[in-house]
């Protein structure tokens, strides 16, 4: 029985591992979608987004079921509840790459943002997607180095995020209202996705070492 659990808790792994890379698809197409006015990506986006919540529901529904039959303790009971929680984040990491889709298929055949925040949009799609694989790289191998690495980038994005802020404010600002709202709620999506990922990378990094720092959860 116990071999048979230790599988169990393998295939959540497995599981965690497979949809943070239809996740790091599904942002380094959207990203692109959005940068490039790519409607047709961005509609395989949008549509592709119910594989990741219906892997994530099934993974929920292992997870669920392990506790009912396991009654797993100590490690195991974390790694479970653990699981619940970064599917969780992952879902919501695809409803984020919809959500980035959606605007360039809203604006096609024009571009999303006015051509002065394009390259920071770039940017911080560049580092969202760097983020997601790495996350599907932490995933698989627990290595808590990458932890940290995925933090140092969600920091780039932040400063990115807040530049974009600092730009619709400023008196120059020559973009109209769609512009603006365009332009921050974008910044916020690529904002949250890697806020996402930095919340699933610190409870990777406690499953590994033990080590939690609370002040600084979603």
């Amino acid at each position: 029985m116990r071999e048979v659990f230790q599988q169990e808790l393998r295939d959540v792994q497995d599981r965690l591992v497979e949809i943070a890379g239809l996740v790091a698809e599904a942002i380094d197409n959207a990203t692109t979608a959005f940068n490039e006015s790519n409607v047709a990506l961005a509609e395989s986006v949008i549509a592709d987004d119910s594989k990741i919540d219906a892997a994530a529901n099934e993974l929920d529904e292992l997870a669920i079921e392990i506790l009912a039959r396991q009654n797993p303790v100590a490690r195991d009971l974390r790694i479970v509840v653990s699981a619940l929680r970064i599917s969780a984040s992952l879902e919501r990491m695809g409803d984020i790459a919809r959500h980035i889709a959606q605007l360039a298929r809203y604006r096609f055949p024009e571009k999303v943002v006015p051509k002065s925040l394009r390259p920071t949009f770039k940017s911080m799609g560049e580092l969202d997607v760097q983020i997601a694989r790495k996350l599907t790289e932490l995933l698989e191998t627990q290595d808590v180095d990458i932890a940290e690495h995925i933090r140092n980038e969600d920091d780039k994005v932040d400063e990115l995020h807040l530049s974009v802020f600092d730009q619709v404010l400023a008196e120059t600002w020559s973009g109209g209202a769609s512009d603006t709202v365009d332009a921050t709620l974008a910044s916020r999506y690529h904002e949250r996705f890697a806020d996402h990922a930095v919340s699933i990378a610190k409870k990777v990094q406690y499953l590994a070492t033990g080590d939690w720092t609370p002040a600084d959860e979603d």
